[in-house]
């Protein structure tokens, strides 16, 4: 068998003879492309922003007291928070100053402080 006759083995291509595709086939076409956007969407994209805004709301609502883990793995105590940084205390008379957004989780949240107006108020009617 000779080289040349190898394409007349596999047949003319079928289709409609070079006729531009209809609306219909250009769709079929590109369904796969539109599942594959749709896949990396729902398991890739929509949970890393959710994350991504969930991260960005446990930053803005970091309090004094709280107790935090950093990037680094550094355990602390907040103490001071300013608008870009956060002072964690670490050990008796060490302080570091991260960046906000180095604290990747926290672990345990300060208690809200009862104003002392209200405590007095609870004393003294615990003695009635």
């Amino acid at each position: 068998m000779k080289l040349f006759s190898l394409p007349l083995l596999f047949g003319a291509p079928q289709g409609t003879g070079g006729a531009p595709a209809t609306g219909m086939e250009q769709i079929i076409s590109f369904a796969p492309f539109i599942l594959i956007i749709a896949i990396f969407y729902f398991l890739i994209i929509r949970p890393q922003n959710k994350k991504q805004k969930e991260t960005q709301r446990m930053l803005n609502e970091l309090k004094k007291g709280d107790r935090v883990v950093t990037v680094g793995g550094v355990h602390g105590t907040i103490t001071t928070i300013r608008d870009s940084s956060v002072v964690l205390k670490v050990d008796d008379n060490v302080k570091i100053e991260f960046n906000r957004s180095a604290v990747a989780s926290v672990t345990h949240v300060a208690k809200e402080e009862k104003p002392e107006a209200q405590i007095e108020d609870n004393s003294s009617s615990a003695g009635n």
